[in-house]
């Protein structure tokens, strides 16, 4: 049995977590905290305040869906404690992620960063990352709910990152220098990611978490898409993050191995 903390418990995303914990066979919600919700009922936990009390309730697992502000000042907390991490926040740098490494370095605890857990968004990275080499252009749209705080998104940036890393792996180099020369409105061709890669965000009451991915090529394109309709896409892939983490030392990004791609 899995004995699971949930952090940001009072948040949207929180709050399904919670769900889908309680209703797993294999797991058990022992804590529930959210500075912002203490006292508030989550799956039949009350919610508290403090991440401090993680290993007094029992926790095993912790799942953090805060902010990166937050995550930064938790982290530290989870190792010493030794509670195995599974973070899904939104907006973490390459910085923030090595620091995370260091600081699970030698701690009893291990840690698995995920920037999106819907397995078809792993699934369009991974043929991202096989397209890349074969085409010779290409550009990022996400599309997300108009409450979301960073932008681009960190799916959309780890999508980046895979196709550049995908380009210089197979010799194929940096993507071609946009042509574009009159900008009638400033940013119309959206932010660009290292390697050339550009990404366009966009964000809309109604939406959840999309992303597409265009591809061109002389005389053709190649589109990728990926919609996440409901916040319940999310958690299979946080179920197999917490049954995976204590088997995988020190810190793992991404689901792709946990997924054998």
């Amino acid at each position: 049995m899995h004995r699971v903390g949930v952090v940001g418990a009072g948040g949207r995303m929180g709050q399904e977590v919670c769900r889908a914990v309680s209703e797993a066979a294999d797991m058990e919600l022992v804590a529930a905290i959210d500075p912002a919700h203490v006292g508030e009922d989550a799956c039949g936990r009350s919610i508290v305040g403090e991440v401090i009390a993680l290993s007094d309730l029992g926790a095993e697992v912790v799942v953090d869906f805060t902010i990166a502000e937050a995550v930064r000042h938790n982290v530290p907390h989870y190792a010493d404690q030794g509670v195995h991490t599974v973070i899904g926040t939104s907006g973490l740098s390459d910085h923030d992620v090595a620091a995370l490494t260091d600081r699970f370095e030698g701690s009893r605890a291990n840690a698995i960063v995920v920037a999106n857990f819907a397995i078809g968004a792993v699934l369009l990275m991974h043929f991202c990352r096989i397209a890349a080499p074969l085409m010779e252009g290409v550009e990022i749209i996400e599309l997300h709910h108009d409450a979301k705080r960073d932008a681009p998104s960190g799916t959309a940036m780890h999508t980046a990152a895979v196709i550049a890393a995908a380009r210089r792996e197979s010799g194929a180099g940096p993507l071609p220098p946009d042509p574009t020369t009159d900008l009638v409105l400033a940013g119309a061709r959206g932010a660009e990611a290292p390697d050339g890669v550009h990404v366009h965000s966009v964000r809309l009451p109604g939406l959840v978490a999309h992303e597409e991915v265009i591809f061109g090529a002389q005389g053709q394109s190649l589109s990728l898409r990926h919609d996440s309709y409901d916040r319940r896409s999310f958690m299979p892939g946080v179920l197999l993050a917490v049954r995976s983490v204590a088997d995988r030392p020190g810190v793992t990004v991404g689901l792709e191995a946990l997924l054998g791609l």
